[in-house]
């Protein structure tokens, strides 16, 4: 392979805090993993927008490429299990964080962060689902197996619902029968929902809004992307047994709430944490989405955009302006 110079989205020390800028980097300067992997395509979620803008102290050593997710085509191989030509993904490990991720052409990666791209996603597509549509499923799968979803003739309820876990969440939900409550700030947004698969729709403001622990059991379970007050709200209003699938906290990381939703019905808080998540739920829950998320659904909550672009787009997700998925085009040609 040549070494000629390839350009990379690097996370480095500035002004007094941590701040992304573009940088020429070399083969030569990539960690001494054992998989070479010729990145297409990344995405933009919630975390890359923390970690990019400097907002979040996301890497936890510098410099550090940016960039949790990434999906391409191996190119160099010291290990059995993988093989020039083959497609894999990235999804969490500590990119971003701790290990270089994939804001850049080329990566070296450990062999046990790869999972095989399904065969019936194109490289585009497994990052137009990305980490973000890797949790959503991860938490239908967790609350499938809790076995309480419509009981009661009741909506599962997701709550950040416009985002990226929100919107695949919804896709997922609705193509496997269940009928899904939307919450969203962006009214603007409810057609876009609607198209995917929601029902109904809850205001941001009605499930922020502090109110009594215990309220009307409305909801058969819930997938909720922003904590705090909200994941409170949920809570309160879940139905007895049932649980809610926890995986974000774009409204904060506390949980100002109390123990009797808990103890007076029995329900659960299930926290999903994708960055460690063992291979057999990885593996899981991609099964799930190329059975169930339909692929033009998929296409209507994407965008994709250029590396370049990547800085711009981390303000607007924080801002609350970015709907659904971005898709970063790492590579230049048809790479799909």
């Amino acid at each position: 392979m040549s070494d000629t110079g390839f350009e990379a989205l690097v996370i480095d020390e500035a002004e007094g805090g941590q701040r992304a800028a573009f940088q020429t980097l070399t083969l030569a300067d990539l960690p001494d993993h054992d998989v070479t992997v010729e990145i297409a395509y990344s995405t933009v979620n919630y975390k890359d927008g923390l970690a990019v803008t400097g907002k979040g102290r996301i890497a936890r050593r510098l410099p550090m490429v940016a960039g949790i997710d990434l999906a391409g085509t191996v190119v160099e191989s010291r290990d059995p299990h993988w093989q020039p030509g083959d497609r894999v993904l990235v999804n969490g490990w500590g990119l971003s964080e701790t290990e270089w991720g994939g804001y850049a052409r080329f990566q070296r990666l450990k062999p046990e962060w790869l999972t095989r791209v399904p065969d019936g996603f194109g490289l585009d597509e497994a990052m137009a689902i990305g980490t973000a549509g890797y949790t959503a499923a991860l938490c239908v799968n967790r609350l499938e197996d809790w076995g309480t979803l419509g009981h009661d003739g009741l909506p599962v309820l997701v709550t950040g619902a416009a985002g990226g876990v929100g919107s695949v969440a919804v896709a997922l939900l609705a193509a496997r029968g269940h009928t899904v409550a939307a919450s969203t700030g962006r009214p603007e947004t409810q057609d876009y929902l609607s198209a995917l698969g929601a029902s109904s729709f809850v205001s941001r403001e009605e499930l922020s809004a502090a109110g009594p622990p215990l309220r009307k059991e409305r909801w058969s379970g819930a997938v909720d992307s922003v904590g705090s007050t909200t994941l409170v709200s949920v809570l309160a209003e879940l139905r007895r047994d049932s649980a809610v699938a926890a995986c974000g906290l774009a409204g904060g990381a506390d949980l100002p709430g109390t123990v009797m939703p808990y103890i007076l019905r029995g329900v659960a808080l299930i926290g999903v944490n994708s960055v460690t998540e063992t291979h057999a739920r990885r593996e899981a829950a991609w099964a799930l989405l190329d059975e169930s998320l339909d692929r033009d659904k998929l296409a209507s909550m994407t965008r994709t955009v250029g590396l370049s672009e990547v800085p711009r787009i981390a303000e607007d997700i924080l801002a609350g302006k970015v709907r659904g998925r971005v898709v970063v085009r790492v590579a230049d040609g048809d790479v799909s």
